[in-house]
């Protein structure tokens, strides 16, 4: 037997449902704060990632998917979104159009990393990019999406934190500050922080490995450095998360795990799923759209794993209303009803109405067990006398109600319509 690769998961029949909903809160909440949907490639080119997720970090050192094709060229299958979607920006020129763009994504992305609850080596992820708008604003309306559809999927126990990693500019004497306070601790750390101490000390902050973790926890802080322009910035984001109700907290560990991110940084965690917490996170990435080749163009965004989000559902035993079952079922008593019933059965899902019909003739019965086991909502039984009538009685499942309807898919339509027991 040929089993599924490890880190992957398959979505059966019985909780695609539950996936269905969960797709279509975040493409309703998307649109509703003015967002349009995007749609890119499996795999890019490696370097694209190289420079657009930075070389320093653990996602390029230790978990991209990389092979090379057939023409020799180095491929990547997609790590995360933001370097695809900026990607798309540049080729197609999205800028030159109505800025701000907005645009969100529900794609697949693949990290070779150790599988865990709610971590997958394929995982899926809703993003959302924002181009054009370099104002705190921006930024509060990003966050503020973000709380919304965990609030609309029930996800409330969370807690939203944020931090300023500053720009360029004062990110100059942060590093300097990270180099002078890690040097002393240096021979204590993994060797991919003596790697990064070079090249880039922020990621210091975000090494995975325990050790490293608690010599980072006593680094200098971020907003401690901020330039005027970033302060501003920053204070402006609070004020307004506190206008418009996002109650918050300033976490100066934060600086996510992209080199991208510039200014503002935050993550959404969960109380109710253990390690794991982290439900959404995302920032400010002004200079990334230069980085590949655009022109200077402010963006942001976030990212919020599916499989996390439905965890943390089932954690809460949060019910989806989503219901696949048959609007009817069919059943035909004997031979002579099978023409009628193939026609009544077709026409009804052309007219939008799911229904169902035996094929693999079992007796009426069993036709009824059948149904049950569908939770059809209606069945109809076609016999001799419903095929001389013209017209049938059609049961209501739940009330055990029946209704008398001509054998026309728009007379029997007209009757499932009614679906207040859904």
């Amino acid at each position: 037997m040929i089993t599924i690769p490890k880190g992957t998961k398959d979505v059966l029949p019985d909780k695609s449902a539950k996936w269905r909903y969960v797709e279509d809160t975040l493409r309703r909440t998307a649109r509703d704060f003015g967002f349009k949907e995007i749609r890119f490639p499996t795999f890019e080119h490696t370097e694209l990632f190289l420079r657009g997720v930075g070389d320093t970090t653990d996602v390029v050192q230790k978990e991209m998917y990389t092979f090379e094709d057939k023409g020799g060229r180095s491929i990547t299958l997609r790590p995360e979104g933001t370097a695809s979607v900026v990607r798309s920006v540049v080729e197609n020129g999205l800028y030159a159009g109505v800025l701000p763009l907005k645009v969100y994504y529900i794609a697949p992305n693949f990290r070779y990393e150790k599988p865990q609850a709610g971590r997958l080596r394929e995982h899926h992820q809703f993003g959302v990019e924002y181009f054009g708008a370099s104002s705190y604003t921006a930024d509060a309306e990003v966050i503020g999406l973000a709380d919304t559809f965990l609030r609309r999927l029930g996800i409330n126990n969370i807690s939203v934190s944020i931090n300023s990693i500053g720009c360029p500019t004062c990110r100059k004497a942060y590093n300097a500050a990270l180099k002078e306070y890690f040097a002393g601790h240096l021979g204590e750390m993994c060797e991919t922080c003596k790697d990064r101490f070079e090249r880039n000390p922020l990621r210091l902050l975000d090494c995975k490995e325990a050790h490293c973790g608690e010599i980072a926890k006593s680094a200098p802080h971020t907003v401690d450095y901020l330039c005027d322009d970033c302060k501003a910035h920053f204070d402006g984001l609070k004020r307004t998360l506190e206008l418009t109700g996002i109650d918050y907290t300033v976490d100066t560990r934060i600086v996510r795990g992209l080199d991208y991110y510039s200014r503002t940084v935050f993550e959404f965690v969960s109380k109710d799923i253990g390690a794991q917490a982290t439900v959404c996170g995302g920032g400010r990435y002004d200079g990334l759209v230069k980085t590949l080749g655009g022109p200077e163009l402010a963006g942001l965004g976030f990212g919020s794993g599916i499989e996390r989000l439905l965890m943390v559902m089932d954690a809460l035993g949060i019910e989806t209303p989503c219901d696949d079952r048959p609007d009817i079922f069919v059943a035909g008593a004997g031979a002579e009803s099978e023409d009628t019933l193939r026609r009544l059965v077709w026409g009804l899902r052309r007219v939008g109405v799911a229904a169902e019909a035996d094929t693999t003739g079992r007796s009426l019965k069993a036709q009824m067990k059948y149904a049950d086991k569908l939770g059809a909502r209606y069945t109809l039984i076609i016999g001799a006398t419903e095929i001389e009538n013209g017209s049938a009685m059609i049961k209501n499942m739940s009330t055990g109600e029946q209704t008398q309807a001509e054998l026309t898919p728009e007379a029997v339509a007209a009757v499932v319509a009614d679906r207040s027991d859904r």
